[in-house]
């Protein structure tokens, strides 16, 4: 590690003194971390070119004043107590800044203001390790993850790397990759694109921002399904867009109040709306696109777990049916493999093709190509297909399970979503309280269930969408504990009436 330091030989300061100074005020400011490892004495004295001794010298005045410590045959450290409490700003002064004290505050409030305006989504639950069980959505089961193939295809792929770990790669994403996707894509959903219409993104966050630096700007008319995904309502927002709220019905996205003024971008979960979990039939498809080609909207078809589907086959992605260019497929491994690897991509019309790789190229320069060659590899040899395969049946089981509970404490209960996907909604009974007000009762039973804007969902119609309804998670949790759960659900419901 090479420090970030400047003697200066013409100062009448001993080099030795110069050097104890600097090292030490880097300390007291934090830049140099409490058990950080120090240069050698001989690396540190080549870089400052001055003698090794000198650097020996300041070593030991550090140690004997608290500031460093040595480990013999491992090397010098600084010390994990510090020998005075100081601050960056009280020692300003003192470092020959200039700077008072007093001033620091108005120097703050003279900097530039920040212009990112923007909310986070809820992507993960702070108190899941206090809960029995905890239905959280969008979370794939824990021991999911392909590991021992995984692990086989990284270090294959380490061993023969050459020079790709040491060269940019496309930021469009590596050709393998690309190729391998646009294969799965055909049969399981009916599209038909070549590899150089595919840019992988980090996710589906990833795609969603690259789609807004593209098509949204202040005043953007966005359309949004409501209820909504919030990372996609919150993304286009903290760009300026104007959001146009569209409700769903049983049948998802109702096309008929679709707006007849002017859009630009429509954003639609139709193989599984998120949250509600209706899938949009066919003859809706084909009036939202329709609606695009006369109104001149590009639509972002997000088909974030659609590898999940347990009744009836699934229907052919907007990409597949659309004849004007005018959908762009997201989709995503995040729900498939596991969000850890952050890995998703853009299928896009050609007109924005080249846009995207740029703007890909500007954000990130691409994604690490060890993911991406060791992805493609697990898809091109069957063995994505084959994980596909196994956990669709484990969730299958799965939803049937909290189906079955649900029914068993319950009654004759009111469901939808329970066709595919990795969670269901639960349309609370009038003789149960608000779903903000059973979530806060499960919650105190160890029991995680969520109203929808908790669960990761947004309804810009205010909340008369999310006050009987509850989002149930259920892909990483086991049988036992979906019974246990909903049994703690139902015992402390009963306990409150």
């Amino acid at each position: 590690m090479q420090l970030a330091l400047k003697l200066r030989p013409e100062s009448n300061t001993t080099l030795q003194n110069q050097l104890f100074a600097a090292i030490r005020e880097q300390i007291l400011q934090g830049k140099l971390k409490a058990g950080a490892v120090m240069p050698a004495t001989r690396v540190l004295g080549e870089q400052l070119s001055v003698s090794r001794n000198t650097v020996v010298l300041t070593y030991e005045r550090l140690v004997a004043e608290g500031y460093l410590e040595s480990r013999p045959t491992i090397g010098t450290f600084v010390t994990s107590a510090l020998p005075e409490n100081a601050l960056f700003f009280k020692r300003l002064s003192d470092s020959g800044s200039g700077f008072a004290d007093q001033d620091a505050g108005e120097r703050l409030t003279a900097r530039h203001p920040i212009l990112f305006q923007g909310r986070a989504q809820k992507v993960v639950n702070p108190n899941q390790h206090k809960l029995s069980a905890d239905f959280w959505v969008g979370r794939p089961d824990p021991h999911s993850f392909p590991l021992k193939s995984w692990r086989r295809r990284l270090l294959h792929q380490l061993a023969t790397a050459g020079a790709n770990l040491t060269t940019y790669n496309d930021p469009g994403g590596i050709w393998e990759l690309r190729k391998a996707i646009a294969d799965h894509l055909g049969p399981a959903r009916g599209i038909m694109a070549t590899p150089e219409q595919i840019v992988i993104v980090s996710g589906s966050q990833g795609a969603l921002n690259l789609v807004a630096r593209l098509l949204v700007n202040k005043g953007t008319n966005v359309v949004i399904e409501c209820p909504s995904y919030q990372g996609a309502a919150f993304l286009f927002e903290s760009f300026g867009a104007n959001l146009i709220p569209v409700r769903v019905d049983k049948h998802g996205l109702n096309t008929k109040k679709l707006p007849r003024e002017r859009a630009d971008l429509i954003f639609v979960t139709p193989s599984h709306q998120y949250p509600m979990g209706a899938t949009l039939p066919l003859h809706r498809r084909v009036e939202l696109l329709d609606w695009a080609w006369e109104t001149g909207a590009y639509v972002l078809e997000d088909d974030y777990d659609s590898d999940f589907r347990y009744q009836g086959s699934p229907l052919s992605a907007l990409f597949g049916l659309d004849q004007h260019g005018s959908v762009i497929y997201m989709g995503t491994f995040s729900k498939s493999i596991g969000p850890g690897i952050r890995l998703g991509y853009l299928v896009l019309p050609h007109d924005l093709v080249e846009p995207a790789r740029t703007a890909k190229a500007l954000l990130d320069n691409g994604h690490a190509w060890l993911d991406q060659v060791t992805l493609a590899d697990f898809i091109s040899s069957g063995s994505y297909a084959r994980h596909l395969r196994r956990i669709r049946h484990t969730y299958w089981k799965r939803r049937d399970c909290l189906v079955d509970a649900l029914q068993q404490h319950f009654g004759d209960v009111r469901l939808t979503g329970a066709e595919g996907g990795m969670h269901i909604v639960w349309h609370l009974p009038n003789n149960l309280p608000t779903a903000i007000e059973v979530q806060t009762i499960a919650e105190k039973a160890g029991v995680g269930v969520y109203a929808l804007e908790a669960g990761a969902a947004i309804c810009l119609h205010g909340n008369e969408c999310s006050q009987r309804a509850l989002i149930f998670g259920y892909s990483s949790l086991t049988e036992s504990t979906i019974q246990k759960g909903i049994t703690l659900l139902s015992e402390a419901l009963k306990a409150s009436t």
